[in-house]
């Protein structure tokens, strides 16, 4: 396999790069290369490489080299001329319908990351997408003061769709390889903060909050709290929970699905799978709170009957309820509407307001580890595989047992 070398455009070296003239060619012309590379399958004619801008004939003959070295070894790949726009896109469609279902949130987020990319390589194509520019790419990130979790997110975007380009040959190398996130010096002050444990409500303030629920919550606030505070459940499980999901007689609830709404339209919401396997789970509760939840079925099932021609009755246990608002009727409740009403019952209770339902959660592991529930226990609970903050707060918890436990039994040694 043997290349061809010569200048364009220059009369002083004729196609097979040999010399017209006896004195050095002056006219500064770069030399190039051009070999076959094999057959068009379609058409049958060869198909030729060519590559130009090379200073010396030498030059062009060591790059030609390392292309038939590709050639004879098998490893040779046709760089494309797609441009990182156009294939990311074309990478979206085939990841949403690859591996396991993939929620609207997830999708939404991807095309997120994939405009932060383009930002910097739209037009541009894959293969001229170097280490060197992707690496720049990641650092004008940190510098325009985008969060870590941004630069992470469009950083693993990025592997998988440059990963992806490799492996369907349009280019042939991945320059997200040895890219690195550019990461913040924490300051010593900023590393104890991080060890803070998340804030959680103590017993006598949850039973506080409870009690305001109750006495001036608004309609539906206190079995929609109190049912939070006692399972644990994130609170887009508990706006996609129906009543199906409740065995009244065994004291369970069912947990399979969540809410998603990103635009806050009371119709537009969606029904999608929980994140992970783990999360789909049946929760024991206190009969307690099954009376509430039977309570709370019954004042729903007259607003059914009242509106039942327009009711949207897709069995939701919280469900919007709001005569005034009869369009609403049925919908599930949205997450932002229960931030608020929490956030109105902590001012009422003189609590931190920067607690959210989600705090309700970490109150619920707390309070299960000091009744001397297991770790294994209460992560099965929550629907949790493995979380560092499920964790964090039970180690702080049964830490301070421990210490009760030392300081008691020094207790009983001092009356000996």
């Amino acid at each position: 396999m043997k290349g061809h070398y010569y200048k364009p455009h220059c009369k002083c070296v004729d196609a097979k790069g040999e010399s017209k003239r006896t004195k050095k060619c002056s006219c500064g012309a770069k030399w190039a290369y051009i070999i076959d590379i094999g057959t068009d399958p379609k058409t049958g004619k060869r198909k030729q490489k060519k590559k130009g801008g090379f200073n010396t004939k030498t030059e062009a003959q060591e790059a030609a080299a390392l292309l038939i070295a590709e050639l004879t070894q098998g490893t040779y790949v046709e760089e494309k001329n797609v441009t990182f726009e156009q294939f990311a896109y074309e990478w979206l469609e085939i990841y949403k319908t690859s591996g396991k279902p993939k929620k609207p949130g997830t999708i939404r987020i991807r095309k997120h990351e994939i405009q932060r990319l383009s930002d910097y390589f739209a037009k541009i194509k894959l293969k001229d997408i170097t280490r060197q520019k992707y690496q720049d790419a990641l650092n004008d990130l940190k510098k325009r003061g985008f969060a870590e979790n941004t630069l992470d997110g469009a950083h693993r975007t990025g592997r998988m769709i440059f990963k992806k380009a490799v492996e369907m040959e349009l280019i042939k190398k991945d320059p997200t390889e040895f890219a690195y996130v550019p990461k913040d010096v924490k300051s010593v002050e900023e590393l104890e903060k991080r060890e803070e444990i998340p804030n959680y409500l103590e017993k006598e303030e949850l039973a506080l909050f409870l009690k305001t629920a109750k006495e001036k919550g608004l309609e539906r606030d206190y079995p929609i709290f109190m049912l939070l505070a006692y399972t644990g459940m994130r609170v887009g499980e508990l706006c996609a929970l129906k009543w199906k999901d409740i065995d009244f007689e065994e004291g369970t609830i069912s947990i399979t699905k969540t809410t998603y709404n990103p635009s806050n339209n009371i119709k537009k919401y969606q029904l999608v799978p929980p994140k992970t396997k783990t999360a789909i789970r049946k929760i024991d509760v206190d009969p307690s709170v099954i009376a509430i939840l039977e309570k709370h079925k019954a004042e729903q099932n007259k607003v059914i009957m009242k509106y039942r021609k327009t009711y949207h009755n897709e069995d939701f246990v919280f469900a919007k309820m709001d005569e005034a608002k009869p369009e609403y009727l049925g919908y599930p409740e949205l997450i932002k509407t229960i931030e608020n009403r929490m956030r109105r019952l902590l001012k009422l209770s003189g609590l931190n307001q920067e607690l959210t339902p989600h705090s309700l959660r970490h109150t619920h592991t707390s309070l299960l580890a000091e009744a001397g529930v297991g770790l294994e226990q209460i992560m099965e609970r929550l629907g949790h595989k493995d979380d560092d903050t499920t964790k964090h707060v039970y180690l702080h918890m049964t830490k301070e047992m421990k210490k009760e436990a030392s300081r008691k039994f020094a207790r009983l040694m001092e009356n000996l």
